[in-house]
């Protein structure tokens, strides 16, 4: 279990293990970092009709989220990930029967897009996936997905998960980011053996199209509206219900042993830094593969406790989760990893292996903070906001 070291006035402390009330510090369980994303309905509802405007248009403009080619590189084996307890797990929820045999891999309903605005003001996106809460209203992704680590402005703006994405298409709705939960190390060093988030969020919003309204009724209205060539215009909204309820929630599982089989999930986009383009990052990819049993380090990232994964694939894919024991049938596993990194093993300039953060005791804790925390609704039964 790594820990960050500082010096203070001539000693040395270990992050994780900081007491409350020290100046700086994080308070109350100092692994966990929250930070309020749409601070009220209000907000919510702007973030949606942001991306919703012009029928999807600024979802259709996103491009993935990434870092400049040259920084994939090898990734060597080294250390050792840290187990600091015994080995657990939280059941996913969703389909309750198998759904049959497949030739292919079933993409689970879960997945999906999480999309933003970064520190220079371009649209983007990263992979994602609902995971089991108590109010089912989690998704879990990559800290960097969440965090603006270029521009250290905190967090990005305009955050939105979009399950089963297509081409501008919200199948299940748009739900709006309310809290990120992150490990303090990331939140406050961009520890990258910490690049994991789960974030809560309102329930989904669907827009059911325009209406022309007079004014009156366009001034009244409280839920979004547009006014355009001196005519008044409304959009018919609904609520979407909770995230859970729609696509259900994938497992979690921490402390668990490497070198089992894991099968990945995301949307590659991204070329291979020798330019090739494979992907489109239109539609999930998966992997299948055993995790590695040693830890690998990224040292441009200062990265030591990460597990990896022989695949293939390409930046978009960042934030996908990593399932155990997944049920083809079913569409369902446990997220033991989300994918962080890329490298290239072989040396020939393409993306051959992608690499996680170990799940800990410590990550149980921020999944364990973000489960329990209610978000609520954006809109009413006559598409009115909530105040």
């Amino acid at each position: 279990m790594k820990r960050i070291l500082l010096p203070v006035g001539g000693a040395v402390l270990a992050t994780g293990l900081l007491a409350v009330g020290l100046t700086g510090t994080a308070q109350a369980d100092g692994d966990v970092s929250n930070d309020p994303m749409a601070n009220n309905t209000s907000e919510a509802a702007s973030v949606a009709s942001f991306w919703l405007a012009s029928n999807g248009a600024a979802l259709r403009q996103a491009t993935q989220y990434t870092w400049d080619s040259k920084e994939v590189r090898k990734v060597v084996s080294k250390g050792g990930y840290s187990p600091d307890g015994k080995p657990g797990t939280t059941a996913p929820t969703g389909e309750t029967k198998s759904t049959g045999k497949a030739q292919n891999v079933n993409i689970p309903k879960t997945i999906g897009k999480v999309f933003f605005v970064d520190g220079s003001g371009k649209f983007r996106w990263c992979s994602a996936t609902s995971i089991q809460s108590n109010y089912r209203n989690l998704v879990s992704t990559a800290g960097h997905c969440v965090y603006d680590t270029d521009s250290d402005k905190a967090l990005l703006d305009n955050w939105v998960f979009v399950p089963g994405y297509y081409q501008g298409k919200t199948p299940w709705g748009i739900y709006v980011g309310k809290q990120a939960f992150t490990h303090y190390d990331f939140d406050t060093y961009e520890d990258y053996d910490r690049d994991y988030a789960f974030v809560t969020v309102f329930n989904g919003i669907q827009f059911n199209g325009v209406k022309q309204v007079d004014r009156k009724d366009y001034q009244s209205f409280s839920g979004p509206k547009r006014a355009w060539g001196g005519h008044y215009y409304i959009l018919l909204s609904k609520d979407a219900g909770r995230l859970g309820d729609n696509v259900g929630g994938q497992g979690f599982s921490w402390n668990q042993p490497t070198g089992k089989p894991v099968r990945a999930f995301g949307y590659p986009a991204a070329p291979h830094p020798d330019g090739n383009k494979p992907y489109s990052g239109v539609t999930p990819k998966n992997c299948y593969g055993t995790t590695t049993a040693k830890a690998v380090g990224a040292p441009w990232l200062k990265i030591e406790e990460h597990i990896g994964l022989k695949c293939a694939v390409t930046p978009g894919y960042d934030g996908g989760p990593w399932l155990q024991n997944y049920s083809n049938g079913k569409r369902l596993g446990y997220v033991n990893g989300v994918t962080s990194t890329f490298a290239d093993q072989d040396g020939n300039d393409r993306v051959d292996y992608i690499t996680s953060p170990y799940f800990d005791g410590e990550t149980a804790a921020v999944y364990n903070a973000a489960k329990n925390v209610w978000s609520g609704k954006i809109v009413g039964p006559n598409g009115e906001l909530y105040k």
